[in-house]
């Protein structure tokens, strides 16, 4: 009889990854978001780290983690292409939605450190606007 075979450890990055996933999500939930999903994704093609409301807000949320700031801050990581990437996920959320009559937006959390310490957090609201050539055609 063959043993199981062992299920491959996550790359380094993309552990540290998820970890800042779980970070970002207990610090919303504490802040009074209720998270309705993570790595969201509404197609093949494209990922939302965490879908959440907050009153009347649906938030799309996109956590960039690292180690540290030497290179910079984590948001500046969220550049054009990635920006028009989470748009383009958010409509086709939405879409299956049938757009909800709510305020959308995309926020960022910030996670800064490592799972032996508690890491510092940043959550910046309205981070940047909806890509509104996405949203032609609803």
């Amino acid at each position: 009889m063959t043993p199981p075979a062992e299920k491959p450890s996550l790359p380094v990055a993309q552990a540290a990854g998820r970890w800042g996933e779980e970070v970002a999500a207990d610090f919303l939930a504490r802040a009074g978001y209720r998270i309705l999903g993570r790595r969201v994704r509404p197609d093949r093609r494209d990922e939302i780290d965490i879908v959440a409301r907050k009153d009347e807000s649906l938030v799309f949320v996109e956590v960039k983690t690292r180690t540290s700031e030497a290179f910079g801050r984590p948001f500046s990581a969220v550049d054009q292409a990635k920006r028009r990437a989470l748009s383009r996920a958010a409509v086709r959320y939405l879409r299956q939605l049938n757009f909800p009559k709510l305020y959308y937006r995309f926020d960022t959390v910030e996670v800064i450190g490592t799972p032996v310490a508690p890491p510092q957090v940043r959550h910046i609201e309205n981070a940047f606007p909806f890509d509104r050539r996405l949203m032609l055609g609803q």
